[in-house]
């Protein structure tokens, strides 16, 4: 690897996968170098974070908070902003050389689509972008010959499994999943289940939004739409498998039949890691995996009438245009909505399809009819939630 220190920004640092990204560069000090922090609200954990690694750039989407993010750090020479639009102007700064997205949700859309147009290697961990505005995303990629090397572990799976290959035909993707903390419980069970409940994942650690969208397979789902815009599928070569133990991460089967698999132990910071050393690989201090612990691997089909999100996330895949566009807002509401405890779990996937029926369909979207119909779709599920309440 060269001995210039690569300059990361990483939008999203309060979150899961930005914390576990922080451990990341603080591990390989020699490597990496943090440029630019920003978060949504968390100011407390962003303090801390630019007191430790002294980046040249902070920014909160929260502009309630800019007074104490600039108080706290008026000893340290960082450059201070808020706003959204602000963290949409860090990811194009110019002494950048990667863009982590870890934004939660469509919010990292247009910081990623910023990035792109400046030319930047992105590590995608926001799979929103690509399931919002796939087709777009992929013009922009080739237009200003950015890169995206993904940082799912299902994508970074499939991605590592792909290197080396060329053009070797791919005739199938195969997506693996946990199946959540709800995969044996009955469709009568899932009526009553809490949020605490769907909160407590078997394999992972995450943060609250994408642990409710595993236990509901909406993660599942939206993965295989990021996985069509990716690797340049059509939805029929994608399959989705559970597979309980998560150490296969996914497969890619080859059109002579052979199937190559990525394993390791369930832990992002080996996909965030990849990500920025890519093509490299460098020696860590992650705990290995141990095939006398875990000595059987378990497989079984997805079950779409107790998780019904797969099949609406096919649907609108398939259907596409504005189609993901409107499958993420409704989403996005309706899991905060179940976090605040508005509605049940099931009655999230009620309000998707219905959502999915009534929103304007658009074949051939703008960036533009992307924010309107993000809007729109947000007001007709909150109006939806709030007369169920009624």
């Amino acid at each position: 690897m060269s001995e210039i220190k690569k300059q990361i920004a990483i939008l999203g640092s309060t979150g899961s996968i930005g914390t576990q990204a922080l451990e990341v560069i603080a591990a390989n000090p020699a490597l990496f170098e943090v440029y630019a922090l920003t978060a949504n609200n968390n100011v407390d954990l962003l303090i801390a974070q630019a007191k430790i690694f002294r980046p040249e750039m902070i920014a909160i989407a929260n502009e309630t908070h800019y007074q104490k993010l600039k108080y706290e750090l008026s000893d340290l020479p960082i450059k201070v902003f808020a706003g959204y639009d602000s963290i949409a102007e860090v990811a194009s700064m110019q002494p950048v050389d990667i863009v982590l997205t870890a934004m939660v949700g469509y919010a990292g859309l247009k910081p990623t689509i910023n990035a792109i147009k400046a030319g930047k290697k992105i590590a995608l961990a926001n799979k929103e972008t690509l399931v919002v505005a796939g087709e777009l995303i992929c013009d922009l990629v080739e237009k200003f010959n950015a890169a995206i090397i993904p940082v799912d572990s299902e994508h970074s799976a499939i991605f590592q499994c792909l290197a080396g290959e060329g053009n070797n035909p791919v005739e199938k993707l195969i997506l693996t999943a946990s199946g959540g903390p709800f995969r044996t419980k009955s469709l009568a069970e899932l009526e009553y289940v809490t949020k605490n409940e769907a909160l407590k994942h078997p394999n992972w650690d995450m943060g609250a939004k994408i642990t409710i969208d595993s236990a509901s397979m909406m993660n599942k789902g939206f993965e295989i739409i990021e996985a069509k815009w990716l690797f340049g599928v059509s939805p029929d070569q994608i399959q989705v498998v559970v597979h309980p133990q998560s150490i296969i991460h996914s497969m890619v089967q080859f059109a002579d039949g052979s199937i190559k698999a990525q394993l390791g132990l369930p832990d992002m910071k080996l996909p965030i890691q990849y990500a920025l050393t890519y093509p490299d690989r460098i020696k860590t201090n992650f705990a290995r995996f141990d095939f006398a612990i875990c000595s059987q691997f378990t497989f079984e089909e997805p079950d779409t009438e107790r998780f019904r999100n797969l099949e609406l996330a096919y649907y609108a895949m398939e259907k596409a245009g504005n189609m993901p566009c409107i499958l993420n807002a409704a989403n996005e509401v309706v899991v905060d909505a179940f976090l605040k405890e508005k509605i049940g779990f099931l009655q999230m996937s009620d309000m998707i399809e219905t959502v999915l029926s009534k929103a304007d369909f658009i074949k051939n979207p703008t960036y533009d009819d992307y924010v309107r119909t993000d809007s729109l779709v947000r007001l007709l599920t909150n109006n939806m939630i709030q007369n169920k309440m009624v």
